[in-house]
């Protein structure tokens, strides 16, 4: 039977965890988000009312539902300040060993009977299980991007998730108003299984001089449709992201197929991020978007 949840830690305050906590609230639920810096709390509170401040302008929700949502949010510095969470999801960054080690710290505070989930995009939720004390009660819970703009959640079990923690987490997100996707235990998962490919081929595109970057954005807006081109929506990824989710598949795969390409490395290396750094295959940092090839 499902356990049902009440109180949610959401661990990392960027984009993906704050937008998790502003829809958390949203659903009545009561949220602790958890970050190292207090300045970057404080940029996620503001952020969060920023979306909702623009929910109530679109008549999307009432403008008590913003301040009841805002009052179900707190805040804190130390692990320890999720403990009585019934879940908690971490949002970190996409690397292994910065998720396991969280997950050591987190299992030492966190009461016995919860549910432990990560947002990872692509790395195995079977390992990450495995570096808690309660690889049972470990889901990975990925939601897209924008969170609250999303309809999809992908609910990806590992090889000793029991029965009631995915039926938890399902209960969990259709209460969000989100409609889940359940995925393998496979590198990528389904989403940036066929998404990355598409972003990593489009950037060899433009390393091999086959169009520059509005060009080929053009062509897949205008062409098939998408509603933002591939190096673009790179860029609102965040390259070091795509980069990540790249490897995962390269090494998880062995297939050459999924090889990063030489030109997102480098703007990795040269730390040109995306939207987050200002620059990226676009540079932000003036009125409108340039782009930078």
């Amino acid at each position: 039977m499902a356990v049902t949840i009440k109180k949610v830690g959401v661990i990392g305050s960027g984009q993906m965890g704050n937008g998790i906590a502003h829809v958390a609230a949203l659903a009545g639920l009561d949220v602790v988000l958890n970050d190292v810096s207090d300045e970057r709390l404080k940029s996620a509170m503001a952020t969060i009312n920023g979306h909702l401040s623009r929910q109530v302008a679109k008549k999307a929700i009432t403008e008590d539902a913003r301040k009841q949502a805002l009052n179900l949010i707190t805040t804190t510095g130390t692990l320890d300040g999720l403990a009585d969470c019934d879940l908690v999801i971490e949002t970190a960054v996409e690397k292994e060993e910065v998720k396991r080690k969280i997950f050591h710290e987190l299992c030492a505070v966190l009461k016995p009977e919860a549910i432990v989930a990560t947002n990872s995009s692509s790395i195995s939720i079977t390992r990450l299980a495995a570096s808690t004390d309660r690889p049972e009660r470990f889901i990975g819970i990925h939601f897209m991007n924008p969170v609250p703009a999303m309809e999809l959640v992908e609910l990806i079990r590992g090889i000793a998730t029991d029965d009631n923690t995915f039926d938890t987490a399902k209960e969990f997100v259709g209460k969000l108003g989100k409609q889940v996707a359940v995925s393998e235990d496979f590198p990528a998962f389904i989403v940036n299984r066929i998404l990355l490919p598409m972003i990593n081929e489009a950037i060899y595109t433009l390393y091999e001089g086959v169009g520059n970057v509005e060009a080929i954005d053009a062509a897949m807006k205008l062409g098939a449709h998408h509603p933002m081109g591939p190096l673009e929506l790179a860029d609102f990824i965040g390259l070091d992201t795509c980069l990540s989710i790249m490897q995962v598949l390269h090494e998880g795969l062995a297939d050459s197929k999924y090889r990063p390409c030489p030109l997102l490395v480098k703007y990795v290396e040269a730390g040109w991020l995306g939207r987050k750094t200002q620059r990226g295959f676009y540079d932000y940092r003036g009125d409108k978007p340039v782009p930078t090839r």
